[in-house]
């Protein structure tokens, strides 16, 4: 292993420790209640709720999957979609997220969207309730397995392994702090992983 790597490979191994360490610090007050574990317990401020949100949102597909559109499709098509979705997430927020976080209070203390849903109509069969569960289940699924599939093609190419390896070991990984430390945990990491992006991409277009 060269020295470039080397220096890679204890970035990265520092950079799991202390997500690791996040998911341990927050271990105990997520495990205080279900909201705690499942929304931290409402107590996340506006920065922290924008940059985690962003940060999960945008990781992989902005450090990876936008240059690839640019490399495939051009420096147009990587531009508008760039646009279309910063002006939609805008939008989510300024109409949508004070709202949801108000009106879900109100709704039973509702903690997930299909919960939310259900509590906000009142509805006995759960009709609503089991759709948008089944609608997560299958968009976040994917979603989710191309962010594994980002890390397990990330470190293959830069370690010689092999892509399945990697790929579990990274969902391992994410599974490991997030079931230990919940919501608080993933919404800290991500905060650190947002300001990380930030200056990553600062360097880049220096």
């Amino acid at each position: 292993m060269d020295g470039d790597k080397l220096q890679i490979l204890i970035a990265m191994c520092s950079y799991i420790a202390l997500v690791i360490g996040i998911g341990l610090y927050y271990a105990k007050r997520a495990n205080e209640s279900s909201e705690n574990y499942f929304i931290g317990g409402r107590t996340l401020g506006p920065w922290i709720t924008a940059m985690s949100a962003e940060a999960s949102d945008m990781s992989g597909w902005l450090l990876m999957g936008l240059p690839g559109v640019a490399y495939w499709c051009g420096l147009s098509d990587a531009f508008w979609t760039a646009v279309g979705l910063g002006i939609g997430t805008y939008i989510n927020w300024l109409l949508v997220a004070k709202r949801l976080r108000k009106y879900s209070e109100i709704a039973g203390d509702a903690i997930t969207i299909p919960d939310f849903f259900s509590n906000r109509f009142k509805e006995d069969r759960k009709v609503i309730m089991t759709i948008a569960a089944v609608f997560i289940l299958i968009f976040f699924t994917v979603y989710a397995a191309s962010c594994f599939v980002t890390v397990g093609k990330l470190f293959s190419t830069l370690f010689a392994v092999k892509y399945q390896y990697m790929m579990v070991a990274g969902a391992l990984f994410v599974l490991f702090y997030t079931i230990v430390g919940g919501f608080l945990a993933e919404s800290a990491s991500d905060f650190m992983q947002s300001i990380v992006m930030i200056f990553a991409l600062v360097f880049v277009c220096l």
